[in-house]
């Protein structure tokens, strides 16, 4: 879907952020350009790129001269206009990652937990804030994305099992961590920040519609339809597919059914039959150290993922299915060579040139690069725009003109 700006008065902040995400998505890119693509006057987009460039979101460079004439001059995000705080939340720990402008992540942190409750989790939010904070003393702090672990509020499969966090049912989670914060706080669940971080970010600018696979402890997926929003389904929880009994009569799974299919692909799957070897074992070396236990478990787990994946294509009918998450790109690799040959689905179209599976390009970090990139989104994307604040809002709670002063919190 074509960003359209406005020319009514009181349309501005949103043509900001139409500007801005112009520049974001099409960069390097002239002014009259910009004008062309979101339907607005040169001298309107022009007004509004000084904004942009006083306020530190976007710098100018000029190309080589080619001729007579001055040469044009294109335009690009400032990566150090702006930066977010993105925390993720597993049951084996927090992470927390500042990332600024363009993506790029300034530094991370990982803090292990045995039990990762809502009372020792807050305290541990707090410390991982001030010290993301710290990383950019003086940069312009958009706010904190938080992404939590799903299904949500679903009795058989939210509080029970390895993959899920048991006391945070009722929880508040972005009311209760912006209560303490004089940042905006933006929470959501784990496959649609990944989703949306690979779409801002990653493998997924190159497409317009694609389904991630997120490999973690669990399995779940995200799709995004054709304007890049992410498809969450009514309560949030589209995209489970770790769920889907894929297997007759296979292993059981916490929820209550058998044969689950992240029962047979995830960390915890994987995590399960190392141990079984040797309990000291762990993913991050069980390439160098326990190559045959991966072998054998691709080769169960391939056959199901392989089956999930024809199921996704003719359901969704994606331009591709990303694949990345809480596990190196080699054994990524190895476990998308396992899938290979791939069934018979809708994807296979005649003069097809994309590939029916992509490795994400943001690594490990996807997740945490998709929790910051909801609190970037939720404070300058065209979808939350002030187009219908007062006057008062428009000058005072756009953080594009003056920061962020208040507190919000977005589900």
């Amino acid at each position: 879907m074509a960003l359209r700006g406005t020319n009514q008065e009181f349309g501005r902040p949103y043509n900001r952020r139409i500007v801005l995400e112009t520049i974001r998505l099409e960069a390097p890119i002239a002014r009259g350009e910009i004008a062309r693509k979101v339907g607005l006057t040169v001298q309107t987009v022009s007004t509004i790129i000084r904004e942009l460039e006083l306020q530190g979101f976007v710098m100018g460079s000029r190309e080589a001269p080619k001729g007579r004439g001055l040469p044009r001059t294109n335009l690009t995000l400032n990566p150090e206009g702006g930066f977010a705080i993105g925390l993720h939340v597993t049951p084996i720990g927090v992470s927390a990652a500042l990332v600024n402008l363009a993506g790029k992540i300034v530094g991370t942190r990982h803090h292990p937990m045995s039990r990762v409750s809502p009372e020792a989790t807050f305290p541990v939010f707090e410390a991982l804030i001030a010290e993301m904070s710290a990383l950019r003393p003086d940069g312009r702090m958009l706010g904190i994305g938080v992404a939590m672990p799903g299904p949500s509020d679903v009795d058989s499969m939210s509080f029970v099992g390895p993959t899920t966090l048991e006391g945070w049912k009722g929880i508040a989670v972005g009311e209760r961590l912006a209560e303490a914060n004089v940042l905006p706080v933006f929470a959501g669940a784990e496959l649609g920040a990944v989703a949306l971080g690979e779409r801002l970010y990653g493998a997924g600018r190159d497409f317009r519609a694609f389904y991630y696979i997120y490999f973690g402890v669990g399995l779940g997926g995200a799709a995004t339809v054709q304007d890049g929003t992410v498809l969450r389904g009514v309560y949030g929880n589209a995209g489970e597919i770790g769920h889907l009994p894929l297997v007759p009569g296979g292993d059981p799974c916490p929820c209550g059914n058998r044969g689950c299919l992240e029962r047979y692909v995830s960390r915890d799957a994987l995590d399960r039959r190392l141990k079984a070897v040797d309990p000291t074992a762990t993913i991050e070396t069980a390439l160098t150290e326990h190559l045959d236990v991966v072998d054998a478990w691709i080769a169960e787990a391939a056959p199901v993922l392989r089956s999930a994946i024809a199921t996704i294509e003719n359901l969704f009918d994606p331009e591709t299915i990303v694949i990345g998450g809480l596990a190196s790109d080699a054994l990524l690799e190895r476990l998308i060579a396992g899938t290979e040959p791939l069934m018979h689905s809708v994807a296979e179209r005649r003069g097809r040139t994309t590939p029916r599976l992509t490795l994400s390009s943001n690594g490990r970090d996807a997740v945490l690069r998709g929790a910051a990139a909801l609190a970037i989104s939720g404070a300058l994307s065209p979808r939350f725009g002030l187009l219908f604040a007062g006057e008062e809002e428009r000058t005072d709670r756009d953080p594009i003109m003056t920061g962020p002063a208040k507190k919000e919190v977005a589900a």
